[in-house]
């Protein structure tokens, strides 16, 4: 394996992110847009609404995670949503998932934050055993429900 790795991004890694992003969201079943994932990608950092961590082997982005903030209020704390966790096909089952969370778990900490939650698809068995054998614990006190706003 390259020797990968993983730090906090910043907007000057705006264009290798971009298609990593846009990878990610057509492996969910979104369509290919790279400006447009670039210029979400570009709210964010401009905005501060979320962290990104980018994973580097040889000069070359391979994968990434970001965090949303958020907050309890039953338990007056920060926590931190890990929203997307991503790493091209060519690169996986090399540990850099791992790395990638263990780098969003660490800033968590530094910051101070209770928890951090994430979902998965129901079908991504791999996904779910790589947070399992993290040490991420499958909700069973809660169920999770969305209200779509737009098509």
């Amino acid at each position: 394996m390259n020797q990968v790795q993983a730090r906090q991004a910043v907007l000057a890694d705006l264009q290798v992110l971009a298609p990593l992003l846009d990878a990610y969201r057509v492996f969910y079943g979104s369509d290919s847009d790279v400006e447009a994932a670039s210029q979400f990608l570009l709210e964010r950092f401009n905005k501060g609404e979320s962290v990104l961590f980018i994973a580097i082997a040889a000069d070359t982005a391979v994968g990434f995670c970001q965090l949303y903030p958020s907050f309890s209020s039953v338990s007056l704390a920060r926590t931190f949503i890990l929203n997307d966790l991503y790493v091209m096909e060519s690169y996986r089952k090399q540990g850099i998932a791992t790395m990638l969370l263990k780098a969003a778990v660490e800033f968590a900490k530094d910051h101070g934050a209770l928890r951090l939650t994430l979902s998965t698809a129901i079908t991504n068995r791999t996904a779910q055993s790589l947070y399992e054998h993290a040490g991420w614990i499958r909700d069973q006190d809660f169920y999770v429900y969305s209200l779509k706003l737009s098509a």
